[in-house]
């Protein structure tokens, strides 16, 4: 049996549909800021990815749970998203990997979510006014007294500026890689591994992907993850060969720590590699502000060009946060241009071995095409142990 629910924007607008997930019939109020997906496919990924703390994700493909939910797919331990705003929840699911249904997995993971209402409306205005605040209300039944109710809330929430977010989704204490998606801690860059790595790649948690852990597994690295708020002269006490600066939620401003933490390691000359929050966060670091996005950029079809290359790749976003051009320090030069709205997708300091890139290069879910920049942070750090053994051996002699 299906119970009424209604999504209210802060501007007023009312979206009626059909609980589902958790608190089916049960009356209930949750609040997020509303953004739209337009991602075909990887559902699963995109609500187990933590940049989408405190946000309803609306998927714009309008059959959304199809094939289920497997094992093999999570891109971290839980949903992380606010809840989900679907056009339709298909009655039956087929997929040989499959373990569970959309909904039981919005149900045991306490995910709230609407389904028949008009996604397309909903983009539109999104795309008009800009990514809102919204409440989603459930409840036998959902009355104007409560729909009033609902815009005050989604009105008088805080909203994602200024609010650390990656603080609380962050790793408590650090782990150590194993790969296949498993946390299994245990001495940092332990020596008993089967074979040795390549390089020992510390990794920052402001809300890290298993994609990104795997990639960096899959090219030989060792990979320590730590807390958002580690200090840099923890990190660099572990003497890694390069330090990833992960993504993650919230206003890259009010993570002051983790900036603070960067210009210590551009001033060291550790090679460094950022994405999403991380890219913007080597900005800060550098000289550079932020600025809140219109609606963001959240789907795994964007084209994006490689100005060096003269290249266009296809790439997966999921940000609300740019870096702004106008504040961009001379130390650091563009590297990557949206083609959707030429905002700044890729940057190199010009006297630090670090780089970044603002889309998700790891693919989960998402276009391969930028899996090439993993490649030019292990390009960095290989340079980066030459020349520190050709210092060692000159200091020798």
């Amino acid at each position: 049996m299906s119970h009424p629910a209604a999504l209210v924007l802060e501007d007023g607008s009312v979206f009626r549909g059909i609980s589902i997930g958790a608190q089916s019939g049960v009356s209930s109020t949750t609040v997020g800021e509303v953004v739209f997906n337009t991602s075909l496919s990887g559902y699963q990924e995109i609500l187990t990815d933590p940049s989408y703390t405190d946000q309803f994700i609306a998927l714009t493909c309008p059959h959304i749970g199809n094939v289920g939910i497997n094992i093999e797919d999570f891109e971290s331990q839980k949903i992380y998203a606010q809840g989900l705003i679907i056009r339709q929840l298909p009655f039956k699911t087929s997929n040989w990997r499959q373990y569970q249904s959309l909904n039981e997995f919005l149900i045991a993971q306490n995910v709230v979510g609407i389904a028949e209402i008009d996604t397309r409306r909903l983009t539109q205005l999104i795309r008009e006014q800009g990514a809102m605040k919204g409440t989603i209300i459930t409840g036998q039944a959902i009355d104007d007294t409560m729909i009033a109710q609902g815009t005050e809330q989604a009105q008088a929430w805080h909203g994602l500026p200024g609010v650390n977010l990656a603080q609380t989704v962050t790793t408590a204490t650090p782990y150590y890689w194993q790969g296949g998606g498993q946390w299994q801690p245990q001495s940092p860059f332990s020596s008993t591994v089967l074979a040795p790595p390549k390089f020992r790649v510390l990794a920052y948690d402001f809300g890290i992907k298993f994609s990104s852990l795997r990639q960096l597994h899959d090219l030989g690295c060792e990979i320590l993850v730590v807390p958002a708020n580690m200090e840099a002269s923890e990190a660099l006490s572990y003497q890694p060969d390069g330090i990833f600066l992960s993504n993650g939620p919230g206003d890259p401003g009010a993570c002051t720590e983790a900036i603070f933490a960067v210009q210590a390691f551009l001033k060291a000359q550790i090679p460094l590699f950022g994405i999403c929050l991380g890219h913007q966060l080597l900005a800060l670091a550098s000289g550079g502000s932020t600025r809140k996005m219109k609606f963001g950029h959240h789907g795994g079809n964007h084209p994006v060009k490689d100005l060096k290359q003269n290249k266009v790749m296809i790439t997966s976003q999921n940000h609300g946060f740019v870096v702004d051009e106008v504040s961009l320090p001379a130390a650091l030069t563009i590297t990557h241009r949206s083609l959707f709205d030429q905002s700044i997708q890729g940057l190199r300091h010009k006297y630090a071995p670090a780089l970044s890139f603002q889309g998700h290069p790891e693919a989960g879910p998402g276009p391969t095409d930028g899996y090439g920049l993993f490649d030019d942070f292990l390009k960095l750090m290989e340079n980066h142990k030459l020349l520190s053994s050709t210092s060692s051996v000159t200091k020798i002699v």
